[in-house]
């Protein structure tokens, strides 16, 4: 993950700001959505001067992605303000782009404060399995590449999709997260290794709520669009609680939205995301 998100300037220049990087190998050949959004995070951070940090970002997943091919991200430092900058990212492959995504920031500001509380009753990640322990019995390709290869570990509450649908049709549920490694002292990094990682289970309480999993024969899912305000810094390398629920599925389409919670409580980022769900109808 850090390779990936270890962008590099090429010096180039048009009107905007040229930055390219590799893309991590995925067993079924598509870049992943996290992977693509943090990256640019990432390059929109380069232009931003000073100490302002990103606060919330709009994307849209316009095509798929190819492992086999680097990524090139284009930045328009579309306004700089007295407390906010606001930036465009565009990422390409093959001359086209394959995601747009709009990120503001801001400086640190005193203000106004509150936050929703996490709900309670959740197990701790200790008491629930690790993907590794999941899926390191199963000899499939992208079942040794979620056991082995991701940088996060997930854990789920009440429990995992993987292969079933789980004993109850609700459209919510909880997942711990936190990467497998200690991540460098960068907040910039955090905050895009954090919108990495928010990809990856974002959907799943829509499966949940019918009863579905990711073994589903047929199932097809991608991202279409995806929204994020990161609210309080925290250490993705450390425990952290993404309380998600789906309030609306139709046409093919599921809406999923989540909180991403501290340990102790401190809610650090909001997110939403709408993805094609589609399922072989009988």
């Amino acid at each position: 993950m850090l390779k990936a998100l270890d962008l590099a300037d090429t010096g180039a220049r048009t009107t905007e700001d040229i930055f390219t990087a590799p893309s991590q190998w995925m067993p079924q050949g598509r870049v992943f959505g996290g992977q693509v959004m943090a990256q640019s995070v990432l390059a929109a951070t380069r232009t931003v001067e000073g100490d302002r940090l990103i606060h919330s970002m709009h994307g849209y997943f316009l095509r798929p992605g190819d492992v086999n091919e680097p990524i090139t991200f284009s930045v328009d430092r579309i306004h700089d303000g007295r407390s906010f900058s606001t930036r465009r990212t565009q990422a390409f492959q093959k001359g086209v782009p394959i995601l747009s995504m709009i990120a503001s920031f801001q400086d640190d500001d005193p203000g106004l404060e509150h936050q929703a509380a996490m709900p309670e009753g959740i197990p701790q990640p200790e008491d629930l399995p690790s993907t590794r322990e999941v899926l390191e019995q199963f000899d499939h390709p992208v079942a040794r590449f979620w056991a082995t290869a991701r940088p996060f570990d997930l854990r789920h509450a009440p429990g995992h999709l993987y292969f079933g649908g789980g004993s109850e049709r609700v459209a919510h549920q909880a997942v711990w997260l936190r990467a497998l490694s200690p991540l460098p002292e960068d907040e910039n990094l955090h905050r895009a290794a954090l919108a990495y990682a928010s990809d990856y289970s974002i959907l799943e309480p829509i499966l949940r709520r019918h009863g579905q999993s990711w073994a589903t024969p047929g199932l097809k899912m991608a991202s279409l669009d995806h929204a994020m305000w990161w609210h309080r810094p925290a250490r993705v390398d450390e425990w952290l609680c993404y309380v998600q629920e789906s309030p609306n599925a139709i046409g093919g389409r599921g809406l999923s939205m989540g909180r991403i919670f501290t340990r102790e409580g401190v809610l650090v980022a909001s997110v939403a995301q709408e993805g094609m769900v589609r399922i072989p109808q009988e």
